[in-house]
This record gives C-alpha cells, structure tokens and sequence, in this order.
C-alpha cells in the first residue's frame, strides 16, 4: 500500500513537473520555432530561387539553338537525337538547376505532328494553344507553365514545360523529406545544447531565489546579489523597493501601536486604582459586582497592552547583538518570577532541567518566550493543579544538538485542527472560558524562530497541553 502511495505522489509530481507553466520550456519553445522558421525561410528563397525556370520560357536564344539544332540534323535522325538529348541536359545542368527531375524544366521538340525529341521527365498529352505564349494547364494535381516556338513555317517546333513554383513545388519538396527531415533531424540534437545554455544563462536569477529563500520574514534588506545584467537589475531593483517600502510600512505600523499601548498604560493604570478605590468604598453588593467587573476589565486591557509591547519589543530586537544564556538559569529565574502568579490559583510549578545548555540569542527574547509558555499553562490549566518544565538535549552525536523545552499542564488542551492557527495573532481558542488577548504563543513563535528553533503543540501525558520549544545550542 505504501509503494502504491509513493508510485502515485511519484507519478503526480512528475505530471506537476512536465504540465506546470516553465520559464525554461518557453524559451526552449521559443528557440525551435525560430530554428523552424528561420528554415522556413531558407526553403522560401530556394523556391524564390528557383522561380528562374520560368525566365527559361521567355528566353528565345534557347529556342533558337534547339530548333536550329533540330533543322540542321533533320536528315540524320540518330544525330538529331542525341544532340537535342545533350542540349536537354546542358539546359538542366545551368546554375540553379538543382533539385529532383520533375522540378527541373523539361522541352518537347516536334515537326509536322512527329515528336523528335521529349525529355523524360515533360508531361505527355499536353497541347499548347498559340505559338509564343506562356499559357499554364493542370496535369495530374500539378500546375505547369509551357510556350511553343516556331522557327519557321512547316519547320521543328519546340515547347518548353516548367512546374509552377510555389504549393507544388513545396508539396513536391516535403514528399522528397526536404523540408521536415532537416527538422526532425537537428530539432532533437539542438534540445540538449539549447537547454544547457538556457540553463547558464539563468543562474543569475536562480542566485536571486535563492538568496530570498534564504530570509527569514522580518529580514527586509537589499539583497546582497549585486546584478550585472540589464534584465535582471531591473527585477532587483523592484524587489529591493519593494521591500524598503514593506520595511518602512511595518516600522510605522510598529511604532504606532508601541506608542498606542504605551500610552494606554498610564490611564488605565489611574482607572484601575480609582476603581479599586471605588470598591472599597462601595456599600451594596450590585455596586461591589459592576467595580469589580469593571477592575476585571482594566485587568484584560492592561495585559493586553503589556503583550503588545512585548511584541513590538521582540520586532525590535530582532537586529540586536547576540549573547550566549544559559537556559538552565534563565528557567529558574522566570519560574520564581512567575511563582506569585502560581500561588494565586495554587498551581505547582515543578522543573526537571539539565545543567549546562547555553544558546546564542537575545536573552530579552527568550524571557518572553518562557513567560508566554509559562503563564498560559498557569492560566488555562486547572486551579490546584501541576505545570510540569523540563529542559533536556536532543541529537545526541548528530552534528545539530538541540535543547528541548516542554511545558506540560493538565488543562483542556487545544484541538488538533486549531494547533497551527492558535499562533495566529489575536486568535483564540473558540471553546476557551478564559480571558486573553490571542499574543502569546504569537510571540513564543516569533522567539523561537528568531533563534532558529520551532515550536509545537502535542498532547501531553495527562491529558493536557505539551508545548514543545526545540532550540538550536550554541557552539
């Protein structure tokens, strides 16, 4: 079954391969059908060439040689004969008389009705009309051009027959393989040369590709390729302004909400302590439950405000200098940061860490990174419940070693269909009761990303959510 499976991706891909619009098949495609009509051409002026055949039919020293020829010899028919054949095949030797025989023009000598000569390749029962006219007939599906000439009364009379040269003509040629042999023969043999050049000569935009494959999504710089082509400088210096505008248009963007929720915190901070103060003060219970609703309120606004700061702070350090830190230290340092937040809802905050992973990043990033783990299994698992943190090393002898971060909570978990968009910002789980903002696993994603890890969403031992933080170590 799965050799099956795989023939079957095998085969789709290839159909994918060969039917999928391609740069490099167009331009091959390009190329043949020049070489096809650049042939075309040439069989063209051959034929144009050719065209003196019917000059032949109005040249009279012809005629005049071949019937003087014909009077001369008149009593010696065997030399009659044979000099009519030599001047037939002097006729057809002249320059631009090659090609197969019944392309080449043809004569039929004749006196008082009794044929002297007839070239062998002359159409037989055709009569011309008038002396000294070209007059064209049709004989067997081909056109041809013929004109007597007399002499003198009662003496030899000559016809000159030539094939009509055009339709004819190529029909006569193609029949003989002259046209679409060529073809068959050098269009396969070109293939392979025309697309090794196609080839070279796309390397630089393939170094273009690659260098953008190679960024990561908040890497806005001009690219490094430095193009020396007049075609492709064009394409980089619209990427290169493309990206300068989304870098300037993000700046913006960040610097307007960094300053919007920085500026929220100072009021809601006053609203939230005049509020307090209200409460305490309040006499009725109604009073005591619209404060503390309104208390709760100021509470979600000002972590929301706080996460978006944190956000726009983890963009921002995204250029910043590099630092090894040690993840061992750094998790007991936010595990007893965050142990009041624990005791609240009387959560047992348990850590399982070996000694000695160091990673090379901004320690600002990975703080929040650990927060917005750490505080979402706090916050979405059950009261009186366990948070289970273990660091531990994966790739032992491989030549990329990990540190492996989980975090572990017996809380409800999160869907399997939801797990990827759960990163998305501002999204939230739709059967979640709990109050949040939709940032902060945004941001653990970021923060992981930014120090060349990842991080997953798995099904814990107890029934909860396993989070799954994989970052590389340092050297």
């Amino acid at each position: 079954m799965n050799g099956t499976a795989w023939a079957a991706g095998a085969l789709r891909g290839l159909r994918r391969r060969v039917f999928s619009p391609s740069l490099v098949r167009r331009l091959l495609g390009a190329q043949m059908a020049l070489l096809t009509l650049l042939w075309s051409l040439a069989v063209g002026f051959v034929l144009a060439e050719n065209e003196t055949d019917h000059a032949l039919l109005n040249t009279d020293q012809i005629y005049a040689a071949a019937l003087h020829l014909a009077d001369s010899a008149a009593e010696h028919a065997a030399w009659q004969r044979e000099g009519l054949r030599l001047f037939d095949v002097s006729l057809r030797s002249q320059p631009g008389m090659d090609g197969p025989a019944e392309l080449l023009p043809s004569i039929l000598v004749e006196r008082g009705g009794r044929e002297l000569y007839r070239s062998p390749n002359a159409p037989s029962g055709v009569a011309t009309r008038r002396l000294d006219r070209v007059e064209t007939f049709e004989l067997d599906g081909k056109r041809w051009h013929a004109r007597t000439r007399q002499a003198r009364p009662g003496g030899a009379r000559m016809t000159m027959f030539a094939p009509d040269h055009g339709w004819n003509l190529f029909v006569t040629l193609n029949s003989h393989g002259y046209y679409l042999l060529p073809l068959l023969i050098s269009l396969p043999l070109l293939l392979l040369p025309a697309w090794l050049s196609i080839r070279v000569a796309l390397r630089p935009w393939h170094r273009v590709a690659q260098e953008l494959a190679l960024r990561g999504p908040q890497d806005l710089r001009p690219l490094a390729f430095q193009a020396q082509y007049r075609e492709l400088a064009a394409m980089v210096e619209a990427l290169n302004a493309l990206m300068l505008r989304v870098d300037k248009s993000a700046a913006r963007e960040r610097s307007f909400i960094a300053d919007a929720a920085h500026e929220l915190r100072t009021p809601l901070a006053a609203m939230r302590v005049n509020v307090e103060a209200l409460l305490v003060q309040a006499g009725s219970v109604r009073d005591k439950q619209l404060l503390s609703g309104i208390v709760s309120s100021a509470r979600r606004a000002t972590r929301l405000v706080s996460q978006l700061l944190t956000l726009m702070r983890s963009d921002a350090i995204a250029g910043d200098a590099s630092e090894r830190v040690a993840l061992d230290e750094l998790l007991q340092d936010r595990l007893a940061a965050l142990s009041g937040l624990a005791a609240v809802r009387w959560v047992e905050l348990e850590l399982s860490a070996e000694p000695g992973f160091t990673v090379c990043g901004q320690r600002e990033s990975l703080i929040s990174l650990v927060d917005n783990v750490v505080e979402n299994a706090i916050k979405y698992g059950p009261g009186g419940g366990v948070v289970r943190v273990a660091l531990r090393r994966a790739g032992q002898g491989a030549s990329v070693q990990e540190a492996v971060l989980t975090v572990e909570d017996q809380g409800p978990g999160i869907a399997p269909a939801l797990r990827e968009r759960v990163f998305d910002r501002f999204f939230r789980d739709p059967a979640q009761t709990q109050s949040g903002s939709g940032l902060g696993l945004a941001i653990a994603q970021a923060a992981a990303a930014r120090h060349g890890g990842r991080i997953a969403l798995l099904d814990g031992e107890g029934g909860g959510l396993l989070v799954e933080v994989r970052l590389p170590l340092a050297a």
